[in-house]
């Protein structure tokens, strides 16, 4: 693979081709916050904590989440300007209004300067963020629970809101919950006990 030369903050770093901003920060001890990213699992870049501001060798500075976006030869990349820190700060206080009584979110939040949301709050407790779907299909090869719905109705569920035989009950969901929503628990599968995830 070839080295690609960037910088990220004004500093010059080193990576290699194929890998992502979040991941070359990271490597630099260079933080980003975020919620939804894993090594073990393909980004997505739902939680949209970890935006930063990218300049292309030609082009304009743009707002790209740092967990799904390449590096190139060239790329001058920004974590900390007021564009970034703002967007941050609004997402901070979106996720703080869907879970209020998260202690991840409120720790996020917290570390961008938001008490209080000044949206109508919810008491839910997963963020949408998508790791335990990922983690499910990566473990068993089935999509076992999966997004339903769309926009604010959008949710993470099993078909029919049922432990499904595919589930092996393997935790692999629950352990990657950023927000610990998803709780293991014993249920009775065809006269034997089953540990299955339930949110």
């Amino acid at each position: 693979m070839s080295e690609i030369k960037l910088e990220i903050d004004g500093r010059e770093v080193t990576a290699e081709e194929g890998q992502t901003i979040l991941e070359v920060a990271s490597e630099n001890e260079i933080d980003i916050p975020q919620l939804c990213y894993s090594k073990a699992y393909e980004p997505a870049g739902l939680c949209r904590l970890c935006l930063v501001e990218v300049r292309p060798p030609e082009g304009k500075p743009e707002l790209k989440a740092a967990c799904v976006y390449p590096v190139r030869e060239g790329l001058k990349v920004e974590t900390q300007t007021d564009r970034v820190l703002k967007a941050r700060k609004l997402t901070a206080e979106l996720l703080l209004a869907r879970c209020p009584d998260s202690e991840a979110v409120r720790e996020i939040a917290n570390q961008h300067g938001v008490e209080e949301p000044r949206f109508s709050k919810k008491d839910l407790d997963c963020v949408l963020c998508g790791l335990c779907v990922r983690a499910c299909e990566a473990a068993t090869g089935e999509s076992v629970i999966t997004f339903v719905g769309r926009g604010p109705d959008r949710e993470v569920l099993t078909p029919f809101e049922l432990s499904p035989e595919e589930c092996v009950g393997c935790g692999a969901c629950a352990g990657v919950c950023p927000t610990n929503a998803i709780e293991m628990v014993e249920v009775e599968v065809a006269q034997e006990g089953q540990n299955s995830a339930q949110k």
